[in-house]
């Protein structure tokens, strides 16, 4: 018998991948934290929202200071 939903694909993210994943979690939860002050912007909970959008931009921050250090090459450069 053929199953109708095929298993996912078995492949192993590696750490750049997950960073660059996870920058990409942050962007989009920043984009509706934006959107919620938009359309609320005088309610009471738009001071928490502002806050976390300044938490979400920090650890995107973050993020993408890990992938610049992944990509990084690990020899040691010489100087000419």
């Amino acid at each position: 018998m053929l199953k109708i939903v095929p298993d996912p694909p078995h492949t192993l993210q590696t750490l750049e991948d997950t960073l660059i994943q996870a920058t990409d979690y942050a962007l989009c939860a920043a984009t509706v934290v934006h959107q919620a002050i938009l359309l609320q912007p005088k309610s009471p909970a738009s001071i928490l929202m502002m806050a976390s959008m300044h938490e979400l931009e920090t650890l995107r921050a973050l993020l993408e200071s890990a992938i610049v250090q992944v990509q990084m090459p690990t020899e040691p450069r010489t100087l000419h």
